[in-house]
């Protein structure tokens, strides 16, 4: 097992992964930027190394950077969080070249996923079903019109290294087509250095479901049970939950089944999700796979009873995988709670937080690295904490997230919990009548003063 571990990330993802090191008797050394200085990863890791100004080009995302504090602090591991350098094979080929272990699969497996076009062609050498669109990348205009008359309008352009709805458009014919494509390969060449762009069957009103997967070193691959995000605002997820309120036993089998090829294909080492639209009819095609942890893990954990982190640093230090349950046991959902204005077109807010009290009780988790007093930085992403509730049926498990929500106070900024008060006693959301596309008609009402 590995003596020290060096968390390449900030905020939450940083103290959730500091908790479970400590409880496994592993040392720990957080980096942080100058504007990351009062987070309280930095207070509770047993080292911290400033790594450079707040720019995440210049801190989070500086390898040479990265590199230089495991060289100092001794450490024989790096676990990346998400985001950041989390897909990076780039990242992942170096720590392998300094003889440190990267937690996540091998770069060959980022590389193979981490492209959409070669992700899909190796799902359907796999016979994972994926969604009718272009053999590859499009060179032109006039070939992406021509696949887009032949599969059917309405399609979507999306970049071939793209994530968080970059470089992503939907064209509803094709008279919009050339408009369309022009702006995702701009967005696609400013968001990520490539403006490849492949095309897809736009799914109408499909619900977005996601299978949580871990692979051994010894070639097992196992899933453990689905999350449903459909529930997101320009592919942004707002909520995720398991089980899915869409799912049946049968789906399960079938979609469960499917992810496990998916892994099986590229002899996937560590955790990862891989990701599926499923229409209306309940037919599911492969969209994209996530070599790491996710945000919306604590779903997962909550309803099979197993820390997914730890698993991860078992899977990393060699240890084969055992004695995981992959069906629910109960219903859990998670709100992301972001310095956003949901009244105001969801316009970050960061700044100081004058007064914080977390939700408690029992079957309620805050995961959270803010408290009283902290600053939000403008430079990152504006989560600041995720709420999570446990409960025997979902209907119940909504009710306890009615309180908790209730209960979490935030003063000093605007944040995301009242637009989550309003989801939550949503008659269509409480009957599980939704789809990714469910927030473009919900009616935010402002409170009155």
């Amino acid at each position: 097992m590995f003596k020290k571990i060096l968390i390449a990330n900030r905020g939450e993802i940083a103290l959730r992964i500091i908790r479970t090191c400590r409880e496994m008797g592993i040392q720990t050394v957080a980096l942080y930027s100058t504007a990351d200085r009062e987070s309280l990863h930095v207070r509770f890791a047993d080292e911290a190394v400033c790594i450079g100004p707040p720019p995440s080009s210049e801190s989070y995302l500086s390898i040479p950077r990265i590199m230089a504090a495991v060289e100092i602090t001794n450490a024989d591991a790096v676990h990346p969080g998400y985001g950041f350098l989390a897909e990076n094979a780039d990242f992942a080929e170096v720590c392998a070249e300094y003889g440190i272990k990267f937690i996540g699969p091998t770069p060959e497996q980022i590389r193979k996923m981490g492209d959409k076009v070669t992700a899909k062609e190796t799902m359907i050498k796999a016979g994972v079903p994926v969604v009718p669109g272009s053999d590859g990348l499009v060179k032109d205009v006039k070939s992406g019109k021509k696949i887009s008359k032949d599969i059917g309008y309405p399609v979507i352009i999306k970049a071939t290294a793209g994530g968080g709805g970059k470089g992503m458009r939907i064209v509803w014919k094709e008279s919009e087509f050339e408009d369309n494509w022009n702006k995702a390969r701009q967005e696609a060449k400013a968001s990520f250095g490539n403006d490849g762009i492949y095309i897809e069957k736009f799914i109408e009103e499909p619900r977005h479901i996601e299978f949580q997967i871990a692979g051994d070193q010894q070639g097992t691959v196992v899933h453990l049970s689905e999350r449903d995000c459909s529930i997101q605002r320009r592919h942004q997820k707002l909520v995720e939950e398991c089980p899915s309120p869409f799912m049946t036993t049968e789906l399960r089998e079938e979609m469960g089944a499917a992810a496990i090829q998916a892994g099986a294909a590229i002899d996937y080492e560590g955790v990862g999700t891989v990701e599926f639209l499923v229409d209306k009819y309940r037919n599911f095609y492969f969209m994209e796979m996530n070599t790491r942890i996710q945000v919306e893990h604590p779903v997962t954990e909550e309803v099979i009873d197993h820390d997914l982190i730890k698993e991860q640093i078992k899977i990393a230090a060699g240890e084969p995988i055992t004695g995981i349950n992959y069906i629910p046991t109960a219903h859990a959902i998670e709100c992301r709670i972001n310095a956003e204005d949901p009244f105001n077109n969801f316009r970050p807010s960061p700044g100081k937080i004058t007064s914080f009290h977390s939700s408690k009780g029992h079957g309620v988790r805050v995961d959270t690295h803010v408290y009283a007093g902290y600053i939000i930085p403008p430079n990152y992403d504006s989560m600041i904490a995720k709420l999570i509730c446990r409960a025997r049926t979902r209907e119940e498990c909504i009710t306890k997230m009615e309180r908790a929500l209730d209960e979490f106070i935030i003063e000093g900024i605007k944040t995301t919990v009242p637009f989550h008060q309003q989801l939550m006693r949503n008659e269509d959301f409480r009957n599980g009548d939704f789809h990714t596309g469910f927030l473009n008609d919900f009616d935010l009402k402002k409170p009155e003063k």
